[in-house]
């Protein structure tokens, strides 16, 4: 329990996402720290043991203040920006400031988020710890984020933004003479700057909104999509004012990450491993795309919930934008029109806890690409087909720490809900082409 002369912010802690702050008795800060859930993080430090130099700290504490957020992507940025400004003691001592990584935004033609360290910023003449850049730092980065105390949580939560907000790392064809398309640019994480699709007035506008997260402005982010959404509708480009109307509702309904991991910090705390193994009793969904010869394309949606079918919220897709036999472009239109209706109708039709697509590579990548797009983070798994059960292969994010873990215990379960996704589909198509056939029938 935390001591009871220790004055706490209203006299309680959320358990919540959030940053904290440690005051000694003269009210100076001595250490800034981020939470997935500020009740059992602060908690922590007073229920277990540490070393000397923890419980100095503790035996120093002598009130608690915290800013609750959202999210805890958001709590990783706060924190950032809180311990540039108020520069804790105990945070500046545990790695001297050098070691810490910072998130830059080149001053290229096209800038480009990168990773650095401290240490190298001091190398190129720059501050870590200045809130404002000089003249000659300025040459080099539009901005400098940071320190963040842990490189694999930055790495996460990035990833995590570029869905949402997608930016380059390559180069423009002016500098490569080649029009070939990234990696990226194919699963829409890169806007088009290898191609030349895009000019330098958009491609810094992206940027722009990149900084306006990392400077903990969600609010002013969102407030200038919207007026870019009703602009682009107002002018009937509706395409580009749903792209915006998507990337707003990511913004709005961010989801977790495991953005906070074991080597977060040098204080120790209770791991909270939250979203690192997945609840396969939870809602699970399968699709699956049946035609024969190109006609009649449909798709399936069932859904598992305890390890069992729910058949009351199967669903089922007559492609309409697709001609002839194109599985990848008909699971695309599944996708779409399955989170479309998500984000009109989120209580009707929840996300899940994992997707199962019934397929290989493109058809795993064609909709993590939907995704990526959509700003909707669901792990999805593929199961690409072998001569019999045994060998099917799962095709999965291996990057992705959810799925390395639940992968193996999931496999039967998987197989399970494809099959039937697949008998669903299969009597869904079935059933339109005898009705085609009767129609026919009766025209003669």
């Amino acid at each position: 329990m935390i001591r009871e002369d220790i004055t706490i912010k209203n006299g309680l802690l959320p358990d919540e996402p959030g940053v904290y702050f440690y005051f000694d008795v003269a009210d100076k800060l001595l250490y800034i720290g981020k939470a997935t859930s500020l009740k059992k993080r602060v908690g922590s430090y007073f229920t277990k043991s540490h070393d000397n130099r923890i419980t100095e700290l503790v035996t120093k504490i002598a009130r608690i203040d915290y800013i609750q957020t959202p999210t805890v992507i958001e709590a990783l940025v706060l924190e950032a920006n809180q311990i540039k400004l108020h520069q804790p003691p105990v945070n500046i001592m545990q790695k001297d400031g050098k070691s810490f990584l910072y998130l830059v935004i080149t001053n290229d033609m096209y800038p480009r988020p990168v990773l650095i360290r401290g240490k190298e910023l001091e190398e190129k003449g720059i501050n870590p710890f200045s809130t404002t850049l000089t003249e000659k730092a300025k040459e080099k980065y539009l901005a400098v984020f940071g320190p963040y105390t842990s490189g694999p949580s930055l790495k996460k939560a990035l990833d995590y933004v570029r869905r949402m907000i997608p930016w380059s790392t390559c180069r423009p064809p002016e500098e490569t003479g080649k029009h070939r398309p990234c990696f990226d640019r194919h699963i829409r994480k890169c806007p088009g700057v290898c191609t030349g699709e895009i000019s330098v007035a958009d491609y810094k506008k992206i940027v722009r909104k990149l900084m306006y997260f990392f400077e903990g402005k969600k609010g002013v982010l969102v407030k200038e999509l919207t007026k870019d959404m009703k602009r682009a509708s107002k002018d009937q480009n509706y395409e580009l004012a749903a792209k915006l109307r998507n990337q707003i509702f990511a913004l709005e309904h961010i989801q977790d990450v495991a953005v906070i991991t074991k080597d977060d910090v040098a204080l120790p705390y209770e791991v909270k491993d939250r979203g690192t193994v997945l609840d396969l009793d939870g809602r699970i969904e399968a699709y699956d795309i049946s035609n024969i010869s190109g006609t009649s394309s449909v798709g399936s949606m069932v859904v598992f919930e305890h390890g069992i079918p729910a058949k009351a919220k199967y669903r089922k897709f007559k492609i309409k934008t697709v001609d002839g036999a194109n599985d990848v472009g008909s699971m695309e239109e599944v996708m779409r029109r399955r989170l479309k209706r998500y984000q009109k109708f989120p209580n009707a039709w929840p996300l899940p806890v994992l997707m199962v697509i019934d397929g290989g590579k493109p058809q795993v990548n064609r909709v993590q690409a939907v995704l990526d797009e959509m700003g909707i983070d669901v792990p999805i798994v593929g199961l690409a087909k072998g001569l019999d059960r045994k060998q099917d292969r799962m095709v999965f994010d291996r990057s992705d720490l959810r799925m390395l873990k639940t992968a193996p215990r999931g496999r039967e379960i998987f197989q399970k809900i494809r099959d039937e996704a697949h008998r669903f589909a299969v009597k869904y198509h079935r059933q339109l082409r005898t009705r085609a056939s009767g129609i026919i029938k009766r025209k003669k």
